[in-house]
């Protein structure tokens, strides 16, 4: 650490505290992606902004790397190695599918403000069988998937209209780019094969155990 906090905090001649570094600090390890957008983050998006480097030596020893991307503006957090959180299998599938919606969107220059994508649910149930081999959950069980994707950066939900003909639609967010990486994607369609495999041997379909990827980015994982 290049710098400590109550340092910091005196270059800002007491505009920030020790606690609000510290604060950010943990925001970035448990939550992982602060974007300036967000009126929640925005506090926080700026003081990192402002002391990227000061942060990024402050989270190196945790084996954790800070990307900031400057036209997005959001700043995300990248654990270097492979042992992260399990992600469920319906977890992993729902990454995989609004990645490939969100990268379809990009190019066909369908993005929206703050780099977001929209993806209505017509769309998905569509995409999901087939990316998947599989049939989208219902909409309780997405709403749990998009609350977890959502702590994680990933997507936000939106909700409908009352004359609305879905309930919500979902706006893909854009450092999944920096969370699900290639080689993510390719673990996740190994697992996909591994659990076919073991449906077969075992004879259950439900396919709701746990998986061993991580999230990751190139060789980069995140949590």
């Amino acid at each position: 650490m290049k710098r400590s906090w109550s340092t910091l905090s005196q270059l800002t001649n007491g505009t920030y505290a020790e606690q609000d570094f510290e604060r950010a600090a943990w925001r970035l390890v448990t939550e992982q992606v602060l974007y300036a957008a967000d009126q929640r983050s925005r506090t926080a998006y700026r003081l990192v902004e402002e002391f990227l480097d000061d942060f990024a030596a402050a989270l190196a020893p945790l084996g954790i790397r800070l990307e900031r991307n400057a036209g997005h503006r959001y700043i995300v957090a990248l654990p270097r190695h492979a042992e992260g959180t399990p992600v469920r299998l319906d977890e992993t599938l729902f990454l995989l599918v609004l990645r490939q919606r969100y990268d379809e969107a990009m190019r066909q220059g369908q993005v929206e403000e703050h780099g977001e994508v929209v993806v209505e649910l017509p769309d998905l149930q569509e995409a999901w069988p087939a990316l998947t081999g599989r049939p989208m959950p219902d909409i309780g069980a997405l709403r749990t998937l998009a609350g977890t994707l959502k702590r994680w950066g990933c997507c936000r939900l939106v909700e409908g209209e009352a004359d609305d003909l879905q309930p919500f639609h979902l706006m893909v967010r854009p450092a999944i780019v920096d969370i699900v990486g290639e080689q993510w994607l390719q673990r996740l369609d190994q697992h996909n094969l591994d659990d076919d495999e073991d449906s077969d041997t075992d004879g259950d379909g439900d396919g709701d155990g746990d998986s061993d990827a991580a999230h990751a980015e190139d060789d980069d994982a995140a949590a």
